[in-house]
Formats: C-alpha cells, sequence, structure tokens
C-alpha cells in the first residue's frame, strides 16, 4: 500500500478541519439565508474521502457523486472560493452561480457532480469508466452513492453492464445509516449493503468509513483491480453524517445519544490522536494549523460575499449556445 508517513496524518488533519468548518460556514451562512435552497453536508464522513484521495492518481482518475459534494471538489484541487461562491448564486462560482449546493462541478479538476437525482450518477459513472476505456486513457472512476441510492433499479443495471465490459470503476456506498430519514434497516431486508455485489460476482466489501486508513487500503485495491483491467469493485463505506439530511431536518428519527456516540470516533479526532501520540506536532503547531483553517474558511466567505451576482442575460447563454441558437436574446 502506498505509505502513509507522518505528512500523511499531517495533511489529512488540515484537510479534513478544512473540509469540517468550511461547511460549518456553510450551515451558518445558510440560516442567514445567504445560501438558498437545499443543503447537504458531509460533516462525519471525512476520512472518506481523505483515504480515497490518497490513492487516487489525481492525473487521471475521476470523481462523481451525489448531493452531498461540495468537499469532493476541494479535495480534488478546485478552489474553495468558488465553491462557495456557487453556493452563493455568484458569478465567479464553479458554473458561474447557475448549479448552487447540489450541481458543483469542474471537469479540469476530474469532478463530475454533484447530482440531485437520487442515483442519477451511478450510471454515469459507469458511463464515464467506459469512456475511458474506449479510448485508451488509464483513469479510474470513483462512483459515489448513499444507502438510500442503492435500492435504485438503475444500480442494477450499471452493476450488470460494469461487470460484462469490466469496466474501470470503483462503486462506493457511504452508507450513513439513514436515507434522509429512513434507517437501512426499514428500506431492505438487510443491513450488509456490500452483498448487492455477490450477485453480479463483482469484488465487494465492508469499509470502516470512519478510519481514513482503512478506507485508503480498501480503495487502492480497487483502484488497482481497475487499472488492470479486471473491472469494477464494489465497497460499503460505513459512516455517519453529525448533521441532519439537509438543513431542513429537523432529525426526529434518531436520537442525540446516537449522535454523540459516533461522535467518539470522529475521523478528525482519531487522526489528531495518532499525531499527538507520536509527536508528529506540537500543540503550538496544532494550533496555528486551527487558525490557518480559521483564516482560509474567511477568505472562502469574503470571496463569495463580495462577488457579483450573474447578470440576467446568463441564463440564456448558458441554456443555449449562441453559435447554434442566434435568435435568443434576453430583452
Amino acid at each position: 500500500m502506498k505509505e502513509i508517513t507522518k505528512e500523511t496524518y499531517i495533511n489529512w488533519y488540515k484537510d479534513m478541519l478544512f473540509w469540517r468548518k468550511f461547511e460549518d460556514k456553510l450551515a451558518a451562512v445558510y440560516i442567514q439565508q445567504k445560501v438558498r435552497g437545499f443543503l447537504h453536508l458531509y460533516n462525519g464522513q471525512e476520512a472518506i474521502l481523505a483515504g480515497c484521495l490518497h490513492v487516487m492518481d489525481l492525473e487521471h482518475d475521476k470523481m462523481i457523486t451525489a448531493y452531498r459534494n461540495h468537499v469532493q471538489p476541494i479535495g480534488m484541487g478546485v478552489d474553495p472560493k468558488k465553491v462557495m461562491a456557487e453556493l452563493y448564486g455568484k458569478v465567479t462560482g464553479t458554473s458561474k452561480g447557475m448549479g448552487g449546493s447540489m450541481h458543483i462541478f469542474s471537469k479540469e479538476h476530474g469532478f463530475y457532480g454533484g447530482h440531485g437525482i437520487v442515483g442519477g450518477q451511478i450510471p454515469l459513472g459507469a458511463g464515464m469508466a467506459f469512456g475511458d476505456k474506449y479510448n485508451g486513457v488509464p483513469g479510474v472512476t470513483l462512483c459515489f452513492m448513499g444507502d438510500g441510492a442503492v435500492r435504485q433499479g438503475s444500480l442494477h443495471e450499471t452493476f450488470n453492464m460494469a461487470m460484462n465490459w469490466k469496466l474501470p470503476v470503483v462503486f462506493v456506498c457511504e452508507n450513513n445509516g439513514y436515507a434522509m430519514g429512513t434507517s437501512v434497516e426499514r428500506t431492505a431486508n438487510h443491513q450488509e449493503i456490500w452483498k448487492l455485489g455477490l450477485g453480479y460476482e463483482m469484488p465487494c466489501g465492508p469499509v470502516d468509513g470512519m478510519d481514513p486508513i482503512k478506507v485508503a487500503e480498501a480503495m487502492e485495491e480497487a483502484i488497482d483491480r481497475a487499472r488492470r483491467g479486471d473491472g469494477p469493485t464494489f465497497l460499503e463505506m460505513k459512516t455517519y453524517r453529525y448533521r441532519g439530511h439537509s438543513m431542513s431536518d429537523a432529525q426526529h428519527y434518531r436520537t442525540k445519544e446516537e449522535v454523540a456516540e459516533y461522535k467518539k470516533i470522529d475521523p478528525i479526532t482519531q487522526v489528531l490522536d495518532v499525531i499527538k501520540k507520536e509527536e508528529y506536532l506540537t500543540e503550538e503547531e496544532i494550533k496555528a494549523i486551527d487558525k490557518g483553517v480559521k483564516s482560509k474558511v474567511a477568505e472562502c466567505e469574503k470571496f463569495a460575499e463580495e462577488s457579483p451576482f450573474p447578470e440576467a442575460q446568463q441564463l440564456y447563454d448558458m441554456v443555449y449556445e449562441q453559435e447554434n441558437y442566434p435568435f435568443v436574446k434576453h430583452k
């Protein structure tokens, strides 16, 4: 496995802390109605992204996910200021303010959304992998979904094709226990989601999604398998979200005690504990990182606040390609 060093732990701490604080700021400005529509936060699930990024080839590999998608593009290299601006609906955003929370996108950095339709990204992820295989591109597509999306029929159609064609794709179910407010045990007669891969003889298995090392180990094996032409893998990353399904979720379906139990294995705390135990950083250095993260988040907020909203004409320019639709003018 790719070596996990002192620098790995420090970078994990910096990244995951920034992702967490970035979204905490989004929650705050959402309450102030500066971010509109839906807002689905990733708090608690950061170890999955951290572990995956550690073993990815960011030059060739791609990522696609559902609507809980703010920190993934940042991890892939997208400027976080542009991500926050997109949520503000500003013209400096990743989609010029036209996509919003659920549709962050950056072809330049290999991040293909951000999809509001439950499970809609699953066949798209396989299609991206097919394109890479067809064109001889040495990339692997990581296709993420929630535990609710695995109930969609398109997953089964996609799994069948992906195995038939040995597509270079890794399917990842981020099982945080609840599809909106519905627990996994209420939606199926089994709770081991990874076993869905068995019906297609697809390599599959469960992973501790709260530990970035466990994630990296499983993901590296899956990526290597895909890259050498042996086809897809289905991994169930068992994780937990500390906030509601979205900002409008009152969370009546679970207890505060349950959330508190999972916070005892917070991935950020786990990484920080190792840093302290191994004396990778002093207390002063840790405080400096915390201060730097706070400052970086403030820069993102300032950029989004000061950026302009799009002009009305952009609505037409983004929908119609002017060369092919010259008659479309804003009045």
